[in-house]
């Protein structure tokens, strides 16, 4: 099995705590209900620099990434599969699957 690490861009804040707690709810649910697949149930990623050789900027874009989980699969169609079954497809986001090249 390989492991593939799935990354949140986008997606719409919750309009309310009672929202996105329920988000967090459902997340959570996702996660346990993946099982031995989960490697890196992953975090939310609430600030980002965009550095380069030659500045750092605040990451301001809507769609930049948003957290990320690493999930095992056998291939990427079941690691697409996985993604597919996400909640925070609900939320407007888009989900980039990759993945992971083990380095040894």
């Amino acid at each position: 099995m390989k492991n593939y690490m799935i990354g949140y861009y986008g997606g719409n804040q919750p309009s309310s705590k009672e929202e996105g707690m329920a988000q967090m709810g459902k997340w959570k649910a996702w996660v346990k209900g993946l099982g031995e697949a989960i490697v890196n149930p992953g975090a939310p990623l609430p600030v980002s620099k965009l550095v380069t050789s030659k500045s750092v900027k605040d990451d301001k874009d809507a769609n930049s990434m948003k957290g990320f989980a690493v999930v095992k699969a056998e291939d990427m169609e079941a690691a697409v599969k996985i993604a597919k079954s996400d909640p925070f497809l609900e939320n407007g986001g888009t989900i980039r699957v990759s993945e992971m090249m083990e380095m040894k």
